[in-house]
């Protein structure tokens, strides 16, 4: 009877699943809503174009420190409550971004914001908790696509919602709907107390020697870090390559941001491939879709309508490698430690979203400097160096 409890309580219900993943979605959609904002928001509060990319980097490395120093609490507090408090402090972010009159303080929010988003990164190692081994591709897949929904629409998204009452306008509505889902989510999810083994102080220490004891977690951390890098180039450079090259209005953009949106289709795929132990040829598969896809980019510049549609064939293709080995990333990490596990998550999304930081600022140097050929040459090479990286690859990751 004992066991068929324990198998019980293993089981997540497909409601809860959904939940996870759209509170994900909604959550990280936060990091995104800037990227294709950045003129508008450049120009309100006194930007410089080359500075431009740097709007969307501190959000991203606000992030990084909120997975260093937030998501290891999840292995030591109760997690509801910590995802409690961090949307709490995501609300008074996003209204404070809304209303700044200059750069420091936007920028200042856009920081905070970052830091009360990794809530998502509480949520994604708490839905495996409470799948059984069998679910947990499944799982993650799902929960991960949610996320992967929510980083893909924020763009086009925030495009419309700006086109119609200003920019300001997507982090007053994202303010009021990340309160309402604090509110949902603090009576709907199950409590889940972790049994410390540490204190915080430790716990931060660990994370050098997990990482340092850790194989798979280093290489699947750097072959996400040079992926989401090139990702986040693209979507940094290409709504002023859209505006610039092709003359599209801020809602042409957000419906180009919407054509992007079908690479997500990649995570439950993967998800549930992985489960059949296809994750090495996927991850080599997803860094040559990666390739591909910038190549296409650099070699039809033409202002015709075809390179405009080649144009977002790179976009949806560079989302289903990103989605796809995301997906694969994780789950061969969370079969690592059960007791790790939130460590383990916030040091593989930290790796991986510094290479999104840096791809941003990439981005906003090259297109500055060399224009759409130096981007896109600069793109190609990231998901070049991780597939030689993989092919060094001898155990199983």
């Amino acid at each position: 009877m004992h066991t068929n409890q324990a198998k019980e309580q293993k089981q997540i219900s497909q409601g809860l699943t959904f939940l996870l993943a759209a509170a994900c979605g909604l959550i990280v959609a936060n990091l995104y809503y800037a990227q294709t904002l950045v003129g508008p928001i450049s120009a309100a509060t006194g930007l410089s174009s080359s500075a431009a990319g740097f709007i969307v980097t501190i959000t991203q490395l606000g992030y990084v420190l909120g997975l260093l120093f937030i998501v290891p609490l999840s292995d030591i507090v109760e997690n509801r409550r910590l995802t409690v408090v961090s949307l709490i402090a995501s609300v008074a972010a996003l209204l404070a971004a809304a209303f700044a009159p200059h750069a420091a303080l936007f920028l200042t929010a856009s920081l905070f914001i970052g830091l009360g988003s990794v809530a998502a990164q509480v949520l994604v190692p708490y839905a495996t908790y409470l799948a059984s081994e069998e679910q947990r591709g499944r799982v993650v897949g799902n929960v991960m696509s949610g996320l992967l929904l929510g980083i893909m629409f924020a763009r086009p998204v925030a495009s419309f919602v700006a086109s119609l009452w200003g920019w300001q306008s997507i982090f007053i509505l994202s303010a009021i709907v990340i309160a309402a889902l604090t509110l949902l989510l603090s009576r709907t999810l199950p409590k889940r107390r972790p049994t410390p083994e540490m204190n915080y102080g430790q716990l931060v220490a660990s994370l050098g020697t997990l990482l340092k004891s850790t194989p798979v977690l280093r290489r699947r951390a750097l072959y996400q870090a040079s992926l989401f890098g090139s990702f986040s180039l693209f979507w940094t450079t290409v709504p002023l390559r859209l505006a610039d090259h092709y003359g599209l209005s801020q809602q042409g953009i957000a419906w180009f941001a919407l054509a992007g949106v079908g690479g997500a289709i990649a995570a439950p795929i993967a998800g549930r491939l992985a489960d059949k132990g296809w994750t090495n040829l996927l991850t080599g598969l997803a860094m040559i879709i990666a390739a591909a896809s910038f190549l296409l980019a650099y070699l039809f510049q033409s202002h015709s309508s075809t390179a405009l549609g080649l144009l977002v064939l790179t976009a949806i293709m560079l989302d289903m490698a990103v989605s796809g080995n995301l997906v694969l990333g994780q789950r061969a990490i969370y079969t690592l430690g059960n007791e790790a596990r939130g460590r383990l998550n916030g040091l593989f999304m930290s790796i991986f979203f510094i290479g999104g930081a840096v791809g941003s600022s990439l981005g906003g140097w090259s297109y500055a400097q060399g224009g759409w050929s130096l981007t896109t040459l600069i793109g190609l090479l990231l998901p070049v160096l991780a597939f030689l990286y993989f092919l060094t690859q001898k155990e199983t990751a």
